[in-house]
């Protein structure tokens, strides 16, 4: 059988069949696989290992400045914590000896638990190796940012914990009084933090524990969001909680809109007041200018969950997504067909984008083919990008392809300002953009 025979290049083909674009830089690469990746959790086409597995790949083949960067821009800017920890990981070793990579684990590390998360990541990758200097450098850097409520808070009993990174990192405390708090940390005699998680476990009574809380400001906003469920079984004061939703405090800037989705589905009795918090959020954003068109995904693929704990789906981050864009606006969802929908903002324009259409193939294309007729001065695609049939240019002047999933190839490049993630960062990068230009 010969073996030296003429080179056959296969188109690159997203899963649904239609031609990907190909030759993309592992910089793109890498980009698409992490902006919507929640770590290790498996996606319709793909599982979470193999996800992982391709940043790392892609990762070590990026200059350590712009992995730097990448991490730091999924922590603050998408909001993600295992991803860019993963990242990390991988500077530690094409960093080397670089400062860069301690002053990046001390800007990402931003809760006292991702000081051990990061150390059994490193572990998981490197089969227990020796930490790198700098690796060290920085989580000991790290550690010396957070005071006495912050490690009580995160001193759990996990594989790593917060005695163990002080063992493995030896960080230098810079007063009598750090040095107290340090031996505290590892003699695990830190006072219990006053968190709805301890008084819960202690056997405290739920509706006395969380309306003390929220009464107090002691409750973030996110662990507010979560705890609807929880508070509406406990019958916590209705008042006190819609006032809490409404005020927004607590941490607000850092929840991703389809928390308020989730929220509402937990707890329908209160879905007025998330709603009414979304809206607001909403009309914190700049408004863009011109005709936009929004046009979302709402296929089979998109039913897929976010992570094995939710039941929040990924046509549920996209749909809060066209929800929100603000200013004169035109919103469709496609599927196997194309329907145009009420561009209603918040709540009610979730659920309208959501129930649509069933959700079955991905035609991409034909949809595309049906709004490029219309007149827009802007396209803004929310999709995983797996589309069934070829995906023809933007007609608009501006086009914009958002992809909420972390699969390989993607139609979005070229003529299409391609944008990874399912913040409502992506947004504000589209005003950022066009102010730009």
């Amino acid at each position: 059988m010969r073996m030296n025979t003429p080179s056959r290049r296969g188109t690159v083909r997203t899963h649904e069949g239609a031609p990907a674009v190909a030759g993309l830089s592992p910089e793109a690469l890498l980009r698409r696989s992490v902006l919507s990746c929640l770590l290790w959790e498996d996606q319709f086409y793909e599982d979470g290992q193999t996800i992982a597995e391709r940043i790392v790949a892609n990762a070590e083949r990026v200059k350590p400045d712009v992995l730097a960067a990448l991490a730091i821009e999924a922590r603050e800017a998408f909001n993600l914590r295992q991803a860019p920890l993963l990242l990390l990981e991988v500077l530690s070793r094409t960093g080397k000896g670089d400062r860069l990579v301690a002053d990046t684990i001390v800007r990402v590390v931003q809760r006292a638990d991702e000081l051990g998360e990061l150390i059994a990541i490193h572990h998981k990758l490197g089969s227990k190796r020796m930490i790198p200097a700098q690796m060290r450098k920085g989580l000991a850097r790290a550690f010396a940012k957070f005071d006495a409520y912050a490690l009580a808070k995160y001193d759990r009993d996990v594989a790593v914990k917060l005695r163990d990174v002080l063992r493995l990192v030896r960080p230098t405390p810079k007063d009598a009084k750090q040095s107290a708090l340090w031996e505290q940390v590892k003699n695990r005699t830190l006072t219990a933090p006053d968190t709805w998680e301890v008084a819960l476990s202690a056997g405290a009574d739920k509706r006395a524990t969380f309306e003390r809380l929220i009464s107090e400001g002691k409750l973030g906003y996110l662990a507010l969001l979560r705890n609807l469920r929880n508070m509406v079984q406990a019958r916590v004061d209705v008042d006190l909680v819609r006032e809490a939703i409404v005020a927004r405090k607590g941490g607000a800037q850092r929840v991703y809109p389809f928390r308020y989705v989730a929220g509402a589905r937990a707890a329908p009795q209160f879905e007025p007041y998330l709603d009414q918090a979304l809206c607001e959020a909403i009309a914190e954003m700049p408004v863009l200018s011109g005709k936009t068109i929004v046009l979302v995904d709402v296929s089979g693929s998109m039913d897929a969950p976010l992570s094995r704990k939710s039941d929040l789906r990924r046509v549920d981050a996209a749909a809060a997504l066209g929800a929100i864009v603000p200013g004169d606006v035109r919103v469709f969802a496609f599927s196997d067909d194309v329907v145009e929908i009420p561009p209603r903002r918040g709540m009610a324009g979730v659920d309208a984008i959501v129930r649509s259409l069933p959700h079955g193939g991905t035609y991409l294309g034909a949809a595309l083919q049906a709004v490029n007729r219309l007149a827009h001065d802007r396209l803004i695609v929310v999709t995983d990008e797996q589309s069934h049939d070829p995906v023809p240019p933007p007609a608009a002047k501006h086009g914009y392809m958002i992809n909420v999933a972390s699969y390989r190839n993607g139609v979005g490049y070229g003529p299409w300002t391609h944008i990874d993630g399912f913040s409502e960062g992506v947004l504000r990068f589209i005003r950022e953009v066009e102010n730009d230009r």
